[in-house]
């Protein structure tokens, strides 16, 4: 999170103060909140495509570090759970989360498996291995994501600026132009809520269509 590439506009390098890292860090979010807007399409295209795999019985696998982790995490709960409507469970894995194995394979196969060794486990073609990096470089990540595509799954990538070799690798891709490593998660945990928005109101969708369907039937037969 320390890579610097370039400065927000508003923001002298030499404010260390509390204030100037405020102002800085709100110029970088906003840059990558207008970038999120502008791209709003491709994210209710996540959420409309994930509806339809998971409501098939698919599932999101999910692999992030640190506090790529955590939002790997927010996002499987969401799903698992509810976000703001009520809704079926849907089947979503935080790679990160399930310890003992986790340990386990690094013992035994090294980190770079970390992630790729659960992914030839719990997925299958059909599936998303959705990989959240703010570097786009995580070895183990991008190993996970070579792995997924030999077994079918579909590959999106969330990270920081563009282009990087996660972006590159994955299938689809949505890149956060903010400079700092805070600021392009804090836009990946827009992401994840947006995602879940759309993805609730195509369940919504496609709930409704499925009571109007025996209606029309019953009309027909009339």
């Amino acid at each position: 999170m320390s890579e610097r590439p370039g400065n927000p506009a508003g923001w002298s390098p030499d404010d260390h103060s509390g204030q100037g890292w405020l102002r800085q860090h709100r110029a970088d979010l906003l840059a990558g909140l207008d970038h999120l807007t502008a791209v709003h399409h491709q994210i209710e295209r996540w959420g409309v495509d994930l509806a339809g795999r998971l409501l098939s019985g698919h599932r999101l696998l999910v692999a992030g570090n640190g506090g790529s982790a955590a939002e790997a995490q927010h996002l499987t709960a969401e799903l698992v759970g509810r976000f703001e409507g009520e809704r079926v469970p849907l089947a979503a894995i935080a790679l990160h989360a399930e310890t003992s194995s986790l340990s386990a394979i690094v013992n035994d196969y090294g980190q770079d498996e970390m992630f790729a060794r659960q992914v030839a486990a719990h997925g299958r073609p059909g599936d998303v291995l959705l990989c959240l990096s703010t570097s786009g470089a995580s070895a183990n990540v991008l190993v996970a994501a070579r792995r997924a595509r030999e077994l079918g799954l579909s590959t999106w990538a969330l990270t920081g600026q563009a282009p990087n070799p996660l972006a590159a690798l994955c299938d689809d891709m949505l890149a956060v132009p903010s400079v700092s490593g805070a600021a392009v998660q804090e836009a990946h945990l827009v992401v994840v809520h947006a995602v879940c928005a759309a993805l609730d109101a195509e369940v919504a969708r496609r709930e409704q269509a499925a009571r109007r369907r025996p209606a029309r039937a019953a009309e027909v037969r009339a």
